[in-house]
């Protein structure tokens, strides 16, 4: 087992969008030496678990508007376009309306310009973190390869990437030798000419849906199963949460527990924007999209893999999940552990109790998930990122 001699200033766990933003925003705005910053990440590059699942997908453009990227400013990713603030002069495509949304295609060629300009393909340590342990001067960090890295700060960026849902039949149906598959599963890539011709793609929200016509778009059957008609939401809780309009509210809440019940409120689990929205009806109305709403989920006897209901029967061919992630705290043994030894606290949710600053310890801070006790609804999404390294950077920078 090998040891750095001298630690870093600055570790991140995690190499997804906000351990990305992180790294830029110390060295870009804090002034940290680009070699006094790494990047913990099993990906073989950065960013390898976002770009996985929006491949899957098929999203061409995201859901967040412009001003939500990893560069600096607010309208750095209009300027790499060559677009003037109001969408002019960007190429076709670059951007949709409302809210001129980037494609992703824009977004990915700006972050690998961001990668690229503060060097962090070279601060990119390909490994998993499984221990953390910090003391009162520094952190030590074990990977899986047996190796160690010693840090004065360290990031917690974990996303719930690492935990797809998976609900107890179709984990069943799998075991049964059916083909199933969760659109978010590591490793996976959805590749349309490998599924068969009858596919059920299970869920209700954006990734469901687009999953959805993109295999109708590659001349599969495919049946929709959902527990709820479309939920239409331009995005996934109100902009007012992004700013003052409704954090100034949360921010006077100390009951963690009501905390915890605003974000449930506050998100529009299993939405879809209303241009998807209208895609999706157009396919269910021309006939190229079955949509079943239902509690009824897929079984296999000997006559194969099918649906059942009360006077309908479907037969399939495949099972694909997008059931989104589990609820509960990201993170695992790893955080489980670091929670265990050094008795860092959490509200009855399980999650993180931290400061301002994003502190879960002196020398442990969080984004993401992790966060969203002191964030809000929006610490998971690439404004969550911007509002964390805001405060992450105030430390680094008076450090």
């Amino acid at each position: 087992m090998s040891t750095t001699s001298e630690p870093i200033e600055w570790l991140v766990v995690g190499g997804g969008i906000h351990g990305v933003h992180i790294a830029i925003r110390l060295i870009a705005q804090a002034g940290i030496p680009s070699n006094q910053v790494t990047i913990v990440d099993p990906g073989p590059r950065l960013l390898d678990a976002w770009r996985r699942c929006t491949g899957n997908t098929g999203m061409t453009h995201l859901r967040s508007p412009s001003v939500h990227h990893l560069g600096l400013n607010s309208f750095d990713l209009m300027d790499f376009s060559g677009a003037n603030r109001r969408g002019k002069g960007a190429q076709k495509g670059d951007f949709e309306a409302p809210y001129a949304r980037p494609s992703v295609a824009l977004f990915e060629a700006h972050c690998d310009e961001l990668i690229e300009r503060y060097g962090l393909n070279e601060r990119h340590v390909e490994d998993r973190v499984v221990g953390v342990e910090p003391d009162c001067e520094t952190v030590t960090v074990t990977l899986e390869s047996g190796r160690t890295l010693t840090a004065r700060h360290v990031v917690l960026a974990l996303g719930a990437s690492s935990q797809p849902r998976w609900p107890e039949w179709a984990t069943a149906l799998k075991a049964d030798g059916a083909m199933v598959k969760q659109l978010f599963e590591p490793g996976f890539s959805l590749q349309p000419s490998d599924w068969p011709e009858r596919v059920a793609v299970v869920g209700g929200g954006i990734s469901a849906v687009q999953a959805a016509l993109r295999l109708v778009g590659e001349g599969r059957q495919v049946t929709l199963l959902a527990r709820h008609p479309f939920r239409k939401h331009q995005f996934d809780s109100d902009p007012g949460w992004v700013g003052p309009k409704n954090m100034r509210g949360f921010a006077t809440v100390t009951d963690l527990s009501k905390r915890r019940r605003l974000i449930r409120t506050a998100r529009h689990a299993g939405s879809v924007p209303p241009k998807l929205y209208r895609s999706v009806k157009r396919a269910i109305n021309d006939g190229t999209l079955q949509h079943v709403i239902t509690e009824a989920y897929p079984t296999q006897d000997d006559d194969g893999l099918h649906l059942q209901m009360k006077d309908t029967r479907i037969g399939l061919d495949a099972v694909l999940l997008a059931t989104g992630f589990e609820s509960h705290r990201p993170g695992g043994a790893l955080v489980d552990a670091l929670v265990q030894t050094h008795a860092l606290p959490c509200a009855a949710c399980g999650y993180p109790v931290v400061d301002s600053h994003l502190r879960w310890h002196p020398r442990v801070f969080v984004t993401g998930p992790l966060a969203e006790l002191e964030l809000g609804p929006v610490s998971r999404n690439i404004v969550g990122a911007r509002r964390a390294a805001e405060r992450i950077v105030r430390v680094a920078m008076a450090s």
